[in-house]
């Protein structure tokens, strides 16, 4: 198999299912490519109306696997991916989209040129969109003390001072290296998955795609941004977080794990502890200049103090 795509489904299935049909032209351009819908235990109709789409389009090419239990994100993917890589007919390349997004034509092809053009690279991230067609961000820098320092300060000029430390990268248009691309949209070189391994599923959501990659690159294997692959994404519809553009939502616990994860994980303990004083430090002034301000809150709820209660300061070291 040349392609496999992987969509992990957990009560969308209405934009699981509008993916699927993105994805049909795409299966008709590539051929040798199948689908994977990793249903994650909704609890709701998303079985009888993704497998009853299947079966209405005749789409032979796709497969509905409904787990047990929801074990986040990088274990939804992991089903779906870990039988066809030990199968006999494993994919040359794994390609992850979010079930709240769909590709525009051509989106995985692109991605195919360019991983079979480059065999350093082992994971190649898209360009992604909002749904009004506003590219959002997609890749990024490394998590590290530093750019936890200019995420929880917000102050321009610091921002300018430490841009080459900072998690945001300004991306052009052409395919350039990054440190990690969004899980969202991604194709990893099925060689990297079985050089690396799977998502660590220790990570229930956020910071898995991160993890991988940083090993991945750990292990000598390039990532890419390549904004040719163009990939619409509705972001917050399948996640607890909301974007920008609405009411702040209370951050769930599991991203602060995610997060103390990382970085206990990959960076270790002393950058942890050093990681979670620089955020504190500037998030703490960054709202105390708020106040003096008279500026309006528009941060999550309880994230203060959400961030300390899951800190490496109070949680220590385990994860």
């Amino acid at each position: 198999m040349k392609v496999l795509v992987v969509t992990v489904n957990y009560r969308t299935p209405e934009l699981a299912v509008r993916c699927l049909q993105s994805l049909e032209h795409e299966v008709k351009q590539i051929g040798d490519m199948h689908v994977v819908v990793t249903e994650n235990h909704s609890g709701d109709d998303s079985v009888e109306v993704i497998s009853g789409a299947i079966d209405a389009h005749g789409w032979d090419w796709c497969t509905l696997l409904p787990q047990e239990r929801n074990g986040g994100y990088g274990a939804g993917n992991n089903a779906g991916m870990g039988p066809y890589l030990h199968g006999k007919d494993a994919p040359e390349y794994v390609m992850l989209v979010n079930p709240d997004a769909y590709v525009r034509e051509g989106a995985i092809s692109a991605m195919l040129e360019f991983m079979e053009s480059r065999p350093d690279v082992g994971i190649a991230g898209a360009r992604v969109e909002d749904g009004n067609g506003k590219q959002a961000q997609s890749a990024f820098r490394f998590p590290s003390a530093w750019s936890e320092l200019v995420e929880g300060f917000k102050l321009g000029v610091l921002t300018k001072l430490l841009d080459d430390r900072q998690l945001l990268v300004e991306l052009g248009d052409e395919p350039m290296p990054v440190d990690w691309v969004t899980g969202a949209a991604v194709m990893f070189r099925s060689e990297v998955l079985e050089q690396v391994g799977l998502f660590d599923e220790g990570f229930f959501l956020y910071f898995e795609e991160v993890d991988l990659c940083f090993r991945a690159k750990e292990a000598g294997w390039k990532v890419y941004y390549v904004p040719d692959s163009v990939v619409v994404h509705l972001q917050a519809q399948a996640t607890g977080i909301t974007d920008d553009r609405e009411e702040k939502r209370r951050f769930p616990s599991y991203w602060f794990e995610s997060r103390r994860r990382f970085f206990l994980k990959n960076r270790g303990k002393a950058h942890a502890v050093l990681a979670d004083l620089a955020f504190l430090g500037g998030y703490t002034t960054f709202r105390a200049r708020n106040v003096i301000q008279r500026k309006p809150n528009r941060e999550p709820p309880s994230f203060w103090l959400d961030f300390v209660r899951n800190s490496t300061l109070l949680k220590g070291f385990d994860f």
